[in-house]
Order: structure tokens, then C-alpha cells, then sequence
């Protein structure tokens, strides 16, 4: 018989994910890196650093998806899709790992306002998530759609020759549009023009931070 969790175990079990989120090696990935296998190729002093800067950001939106995921956890209902946001959540996880392992490989670090962002992030996904669940869906799907497009960008910016970076970011990439496309599907409502442009607005002050620190 499955005991029932406490009030006091849900929030074990929250802390637990915070600390797992925002502590660096914590976290386990299910899936093998899609660059296990490729060598590294030889990068100069300023393509390490700039394609540092580029996972940096890429690690930074993983913690926010992971916040945003919490955050609806704890308000929303969302239980004929729980499976589906559960499999979404931890598939964010092998993203996290994977930049976390890239960044290591590079000599470089996650960023350091990444306790800020994903403190703003739990809260964005706590209030969609009481907003009803198609707007919480509706949420998910926004977001995706704004992570695929730095991830576009990112393909676009690696050096030719860092090959292990193109690949996490191409199956990261190919991830990010089926959850989107799967918060659609599940009843997600397509969010107004201003909410979609202030979330644009706050992405690029986010990516822009994290790229630097």
C-alpha cells in the first residue's frame, strides 16, 4: 500500500528538487549525452569562451524549466497530462546535465544568478498554474517556443568545428518543440500577444545576464 505524502513530505521533497536544480553534479540524466562518443575538437581562447557563454544560457533556461515545472506542480491540476509534464520534466534534466557536463569539458562554470532566475521562474509557473490549466499549458507551450528559438540562434553561432555543442543543442532542440507541441495538444491555450511579447522581453534580459555570468 502506497502511504500517502504529508504536507511535510511534499515539501522534503520540493526542497529536495531545488537543491538538486540549482547544485551543480546533482542531478542524473536518464538519457546518455548525444555527444558521448564525438571527440572535442580543438577551439581557440575566444570560441571556449564564447560557446561557453552560448551553454551557459542553455543550462539557465533548463534550471527555468525545471522551476516552471515545479511551480505548476505545486497549483496546478493538470491530471490527464500529468504522465506527459512528468516525462517533459525529466528529459529538462538530461538537457541540465548534459550543458553542465559541456561547460566542465570547456573549463568554464553554470551561471551565477541562476538562484535568481529560477526563484522567478517557480513563481511564474506556481501562477500559471492557478491561473487554470489550459493557461498553464498554454505557459509551457510560450516558453518552448522561446527556447527553440535560442536554440535555433545557438546553431547558428557555434564555431563550425565544435561539434559536441551542435549535437546536444540539435536533440535538446528536437526535445523542446514535442513539448511544446504536446502542451498544445493537451488543451494549451495560445497566450494573448502582450503576455508572449513581455515573455520575449524577460527571455532576453535572462539570456543576456546568464551569457556573461
Amino acid at each position: 500500500m502506497q502511504r500517502r505524502l504529508t504536507p511535510l513530505d511534499r515539501f522534503i521533497e520540493r526542497a529536495d528538487s531545488v537543491l538538486r536544480t540549482l547544485s551543480d553534479s546533482s542531478n542524473q540524466a536518464m538519457r546518455p549525452s548525444p555527444a558521448q562518443d564525438t571527440e572535442d575538437t580543438e577551439l581557440d581562447a575566444g570560441q571556449r569562451q564564447h560557446v561557453a557563454g552560448l551553454m551557459r544560457v542553455n543550462h539557465t533556461g533548463e534550471v527555468c524549466a525545471q522551476a516552471l515545472y515545479q511551480g505548476q506542480a505545486l497549483t496546478a491540476d493538470l491530471p490527464e497530462v500529468r504522465a506527459d509534464m512528468e516525462q517533459a520534466a525529466s528529459e529538462e534534466i538530461d538537457h541540465l546535465v548534459w550543458c553542465e557536463e559541456r561547460l566542465q569539458q570547456l573549463g568554464s562554470h553554470t551561471s551565477l544568478l541562476n538562484p535568481a532566475f529560477y526563484g522567478m521562474s517557480f513563481l511564474m509557473g506556481a501562477a500559471a498554474g492557478l491561473a487554470g490549466d489550459k493557461w498553464s499549458l498554454g505557459f509551457v507551450a510560450a516558453t518552448e517556443e522561446r527556447v527553440c528559438d535560442h536554440l535555433r540562434e545557438h546553431l547558428e553561432k557555434l564555431p563550425e568545428a565544435d561539434i559536441k555543442s551542435r549535437q546536444i543543442i540539435v536533440q535538446m532542440l528536437a526535445d523542446e518543440e514535442r513539448h511544446g507541441s504536446q502542451a498544445l495538444e493537451a488543451g494549451g491555450a495560445h497566450l494573448p500577444s502582450p503576455v508572449k511579447q513581455l515573455m520575449t522581453h524577460v527571455a532576453k534580459v535572462m539570456t543576456g545576464a546568464s551569457y556573461r555570468l
